[in-house]
C-alpha cells in the first residue's frame, strides 16, 4: 500500500499516484464527475471522481465523512485550491457521516459550542490551536533559557487560594471539605521557601463566578510565574515584558501570515520596556478626560470602559498596545501582596485595552504577612500557607495570565469560547 502522505506534500508528488486521507468538506456531482474537497490538518485539495461503472462508493460520499483516497496528482491551473487535483482511482469512506450537518458555518455560537468538535474541523479554528501550541513551545523555551523550573501543583485544597469567595468545593473523605484551586499562588511561594528561586506552572484553575462575559470562564488556563531577589514589582515587570516579547515574535515568525488572512489583525512585536502609570495617576487622567467611573466598581479601581480609555491613550503616545497599570490601593489587592504606604507594589498589564495579568511583589516577612492575614480574617485557615515564611523566604513576586485571554487578544476573537477547546461557564458542562 502506498503510504497516505499530507495534503500540503501533494506538488511535490505530480504526475505520480499518491495516497491522502481526511474529512470531505463538500461535494458536487455533476453528470459525468464528481468532484469533492477533502482536508487534513495540512490543508484542502480537491478530489475528482470520473463517473461511469461502479458509482456506489462515490454517491455515498457526504460533507464531514472520513475518507482514504488514491489517485493521481494532477497539476490543474483552473482548480481554485492551489492548481491541483487528485485523479481518483480508489475511495474509501472508513468513516460516513450522516447526509446533513448540525452546525453550518453561520450557526449560532451556543450550537457552534453544542457541537464543538465540527466547529473545531475548520482550519481558521484549528489555527488557534496550531498559535496555542506555538506560544507554549515559545513561552518554556524563554522560561528553559532563563532557568525557570516547571512546577504541577495540587487543584485541590484544604482551604480557598485566596478570599475563600468564588470556589467550588467538594466532600473529601473524613477531612471535610476541599476547595478546587483559584491559583497555585500560595504553592508557588512555597517554592521560593524551598529555593527554587524561579518557577512557572501551565494549568487549570477553577472560579466560582457567575460571569457570562466574553472574557470569563469558571475554568481555564493559568499560566503563572514566579521569581525571587527582586527588588521591586519593576522587576517582575521587566521580566514579563521581555517575556512576552519573545513569544510574540516567535508567534509572528511562525504565523503572521496566516493570522492575518484567517483573522485579519496583525501580530505587532512590541518595544520594551512597556509604558507604566500608577493607579493614582490613572485615575486623575480619567477625571480630565471626564469618564466617570459606574458606581458599581470597586471603591478606588477602575472599569473597563477606563481601561480602554487608558489604552487608547499609550497607543496614541507611546505607540504601544501594553500598558502596565500600577500601585493598587490595599483595599483592592489580596492580603499577600507587599504594602507600601496605602498602595501595593502590584501591577495590571492591559493589552489592547483588556488586563490580561495581575501580579505583585509579595510579601516575605512573616510577622508582616500573619498582621496582614489576620486583618483580612483569615489567620487560621490559611496556616500551612503562614508556615512557608517561618524560616527564612526571599524577596520575590510574580504573576498570573490567562492564555485564552491572550490568544483571544492576539487573534482579534470576540470571545475566549473561540480560545479554548471546551468553553466551561454557568450555563455549560458539556461536551
Amino acid at each position: 500500500m502506498i503510504e497516505r502522505i499530507p495534503i500540503s506534500a501533494l506538488p511535490e508528488r505530480a504526475g505520480a499516484e499518491a495516497r491522502i486521507a481526511g474529512f470531505v468538506v463538500v461535494v458536487r456531482v455533476l453528470k459525468h464527475v464528481i468532484f469533492a474537497v477533502v482536508q487534513d490538518r495540512s490543508g484542502q485539495v480537491q478530489v475528482t471522481i470520473e463517473r461511469g461503472g461502479d458509482d456506489e462508493t462515490a454517491l455515498r460520499l457526504t460533507p464531514g465523512s472520513a475518507v482514504t483516497v488514491r489517485g493521481l496528482v494532477a497539476m490543474n491551473p483552473s482548480v481554485k485550491l492551489g492548481g491541483i487535483e487528485v485523479i481518483v482511482s480508489e475511495l474509501d469512506i472508513v468513516g460516513p457521516a450522516e447526509p446533513e450537518l448540525p452546525i453550518q458555518e453561520e450557526s449560532a455560537s451556543e450550537l457552534q459550542l453544542d457541537w464543538r468538535f465540527l466547529a473545531l474541523r475548520r482550519p481558521r479554528n484549528r489555527l488557534v490551536f496550531e498559535v496555542q501550541t506555538t506560544v507554549l513551545r515559545a513561552m518554556r523555551q524563554y522560561w528553559a533559557e532563563h532557568g525557570f523550573l516547571e512546577l504541577q501543583s495540587p487543584k485541590l485544597m484544604e482551604s480557598a487560594s485566596e478570599s475563600g469567595a468564588e470556589t467550588f468545593s467538594t466532600p473529601y473523605f473524613e477531612l471535610g471539605r476541599a476547595y478546587l484551586a483559584q491559583s497555585p499562588q500560595f504553592y508557588k511561594q512555597m517554592a521560593m521557601a524551598a529555593g527554587f528561586e524561579r518557577v512557572f506552572e501551565v494549568g487549570p484553575v477553577f472560579r466560582a463566578e457567575p460571569s457570562m462575559t466574553p472574557r470569563h470562564a469558571t475554568e481555564f488556563t493559568s499560566v503563572d510565574v514566579e521569581i525571587s531577589w527582586i527588588e521591586s514589582h519593576e522587576d517582575v515587570m521587566r521580566m514579563e515584558e521581555e517575556w512576552l516579547r519573545h513569544v510574540l515574535a516567535t508567534v509572528r515568525a511562525e504565523h503572521g501570515t496566516a493570522i492575518e488572512r484567517e483573522f485579519g489583525v496583525q501580530v505587532c512585536v512590541p518595544s520594551v520596556p512597556f509604558p507604566a502609570v500608577t493607579m493614582a495617576e490613572a485615575h486623575a487622567w480619567l477625571r480630565e478626560v471626564g469618564h466617570v467611573i459606574p458606581a458599581v466598581t470597586k471603591a478606588g479601581d477602575i472599569d473597563p470602559e477606563g481601561e480602554r480609555l487608558i489604552a487608547r491613550r499609550m497607543l496614541e503616545e507611546r505607540g504601544s498596545e501594553f500598558v502596565f497599570i500600577t500601585e493598587y490601593p490595599v483595599s483592592l489587592r489580596p492580603f499577600y501582596h507587599m504594602r507600601d504606604g496605602g498602595v501595593t507594589r502590584s501591577f495590571d498589564l492591559l493589552w489592547k485595552g483588556t488586563e490580561i495579568t495581575t501580579g505583585a511583589q509579595r510579601e516575605h516577612r512573616f510577622e508582616q504577612l500573619a498582621r496582614q492575614a489576620e486583618e483580612a480574617g483569615l489567620g487560621g485557615s490559611v496556616a500551612y500557607y503562614l508556615d512557608f515564611f517561618r524560616y527564612g523566604c526571599p524577596p520575590h513576586g510574580g504573576f498570573g495570565l490567562g492564555l485564552a485571554r491572550l490568544l483571544m487578544l492576539m487573534l482579534g476573537l470576540p470571545s475566549i469560547r473561540e480560545a479554548v477547546f471546551l468553553h466551561r461557564s454557568p450555563n455549560r458542562l458539556r461536551p
